[in-house]
């Protein structure tokens, strides 16, 4: 006898599904294979995870479209649940990125005779802030203002402004991971060159990292804008992204005035 009963209330109770297990299951073959290569085996494992873990994403990310755009269960009360949850996982990642900082001036402020006693360490040949450094900044601060350039266009209904305006996002984001990357390149030092290589990739790096997120993240707003799935009044998916947006680049402001300018003055 099939069940009739409806839910009274405004909430989602989501269906089953199965992509938190396939998820799950991605993640630990990436890791697992991971460890391996860096012990000399083959890193198909690890390929295997991410294709699998890629796949999981895409797939998952197609339901929850489904549901917010076409069967209208993203009510204002699960649109404010998702806005609370997005802000603790910004919050969660503020926190992360404060770890990379902390172990920065720990070393920093107080250098070890390991390194010289000085800071930068003994040997090392910082990366001139005001090069490459100075002009991703600029970049970043350029795709914030096109990003809330866009977002104030589609709350007054301009859906071509709108898209123009991230599509500018997008290559301002790419640009910068084009340029970060020409930057490790010329680089004088390695991640293996005492604590300021260390701390410099790893804080560094998982940034660029998140430029990639977020690129991929606004990618995926311009198709949904492109095929009319926000509107002036819900794009919850949208707002998110911008969120996360606006944290990379506060992110960068602090990476470059601690770590370029200061930390490498």
């Amino acid at each position: 006898m099939k069940n009739t009963f409806k839910h009274q209330h405004p909430f989602h109770m989501v269906d089953r599904s199965p992509w938190p297990l396939t998820g799950a299951i991605g993640a630990l073959l990436t890791t697992l294979g991971l460890v391996c290569w860096f012990q000399g085996d083959s890193i198909i494992t690890s390929v295997f995870g991410l294709l699998l873990l890629s796949t999981t994403m895409i797939l998952w990310w197609r339901d929850v479209i489904q549901e917010a755009t076409f069967l209208g269960m993203h009510t204002s009360f699960v649109v404010r649940g998702i806005k609370i949850g997005f802000i603790l996982f910004v919050l969660s990642e503020i926190m992360f990125f404060f770890s990379f900082f902390w172990a920065f001036f720990h070393s920093a402020l107080a250098p070890t005779p390991e390194i010289g006693c000085t800071w930068p360490p003994t040997g090392i040949q910082p990366i001139n802030p005001w090069g490459v450094p100075l002009l991703n900044t600029a970049i970043l601060l350029s795709s914030g203002a096109s990003l809330t350039w866009s977002h104030h266009s589609l709350r007054h209904s301009d859906g071509n402004e709108a898209w123009n305006a991230l599509l500018i996002t997008i290559l301002l984001g790419i640009w910068f991971t084009g340029l970060q990357a020409f930057e490790y390149k010329e680089a004088s030092f390695t991640i293996a060159d005492s604590v300021y290589g260390s701390t410099f990739y790893v804080a560094t790096g998982f940034h660029g990292l998140h430029v990639i997120i977020g690129t991929t993240f606004l990618l995926t707003c311009l198709g949904r804008l492109t095929r009319g799935h926000f509107s002036n009044s819900h794009h919850v998916g949208f707002e998110c992204a911008i969120w996360y947006w606006h944290f990379v680049d506060v992110v960068w402001i602090f990476l470059f005035i601690c770590i370029y300018w200061w930390g490498g003055a």
